[in-house]
């Protein structure tokens, strides 16, 4: 192996301890949030729970708030709005980047998933920071519609259609949460969007 090689397996492996380390914290968090409660929970128990200093859990996350709220999904689709065909309404793009993700992360994380919504629904401080959040999700999305023809990233038009897509995302997700899962979110999801799509559609 040269050096080349040497230096990029070593990079790997820095990598995958990290990202364990990170789904560590993530896992501790979830679980000390659904058992204390999230403003009882401090940073230090939840690095301590995964074995870690709370300096480490700085160089993971932000804040506390972002261990329920950071995921990798924004990138992706915003990188799937702009695969989709061009001739696609805007807001069928951002539907069929939605359900690409969650057809990657629902079947393996769905119990994961619920516990973050469940806790988002009953901890105000959490939806404020949703709603914060969503704004940078919009904007991505947005840049991915204005990879096509006929759409541009600062239009009123394309805007709406980056929020309309993710609102019903995140009313699926909060009612579903709501019914403590007693739904398939992809299902509620769908639900949102047609409830939506005539309108748009009709012009109303």
């Amino acid at each position: 192996m040269d050096e080349g090689e040497t230096a990029a397996a070593g990079a790997d492996r820095h990598a995958r301890r990290r990202q364990a380390t990170r789904e560590e914290l993530h896992r501790h968090a979830l679980r000390l949030f659904q058992e204390q409660g999230y403003a009882a929970t401090t940073v230090e128990q939840i690095a301590a729970a995964a074995g870690v200093s709370h300096m480490t859990f700085f160089r993971h996350f932000a804040a506390k708030d972002q261990v329920v709220l950071t995921d990798d999904h924004d990138a992706r689709l915003q990188a799937l709005v702009a695969q989709r065909p061009h001739d696609e309404p805007a807001l069928q793009m951002v539907r069929g980047a939605i359900h690409h993700v969650l057809g990657e992360v629902y079947p393996t994380h769905r119990d994961e998933l619920l516990r973050r919504w469940r806790l988002v629904l009953v901890t105000p401080e959490l939806r404020a920071r949703q709603a914060e959040r969503a704004l940078t999700t919009e904007r991505l999305i947005a840049d991915g519609l204005a990879t096509h023809p006929g759409h541009n990233a600062g239009a009123v038009g394309t805007r709406a259609a980056a929020a309309a897509g993710l609102a019903c995302a995140t009313a699926a997700s909060l009612l579903w949460a709501e019914r403590d899962g007693v739904d398939e979110l992809p299902q509620l999801v769908d639900e949102a969007f047609d409830a939506l799509t005539p309108r748009v559609d009709d012009g109303a």
